[in-house]
């Protein structure tokens, strides 16, 4: 991704032809705010407020997942430490993981991922193992 979260809502709401003062006040935030946040000094704000700008500047879906993943990018381990590189830098593993909240997959469905998964690591081991 080429931008940051504030340089998006920036390029987005010039797009629209709207003024910083306008959308800070769409959101209720303060305009010097959401001025920190475009020039990067402050973090994203929460995520209903995220929601709420992809409204106002009317974002496709696909703007509105880069608007999440560029807000996860500013904030450091807003998951377990371990995995946001991981998932921050591959586009597949977004979309597996929004698609399955969008159909609020739960255990059962994880547990047949992890043996697929499980599965696919066997078969490279035994290919591994007989090279």
């Amino acid at each position: 991704m080429d931008y940051t979260f504030g340089q998006f809502v920036e390029l987005k709401r010039k797009e629209k032809e709207m003024n910083l003062r306008k959308l800070a006040e769409l959101i209720k935030i303060a305009p010097a705010y959401m001025s920190d946040i475009e020039k990067g000094n402050r973090y994203p704000p929460d995520k209903d407020k995220i929601a709420n700008i992809a409204e106002i500047l009317e974002l496709s879906p696909e703007e509105t997942n880069t608007l999440f993943d560029l807000a996860a990018m500013a904030k450091k381990h807003t998951v377990s430490p371990d995995l946001p590189d991981y998932i921050m830098g591959n586009d597949t593993i977004r979309a597996a993981l929004r698609k399955a909240r969008d159909i609020n997959a739960g255990d059962e469905e994880w547990k047949k991922v992890i043996e697929m998964l499980e599965a696919k690591e066997k078969e490279k081991e035994n290919e591994k193992g007989g090279s």
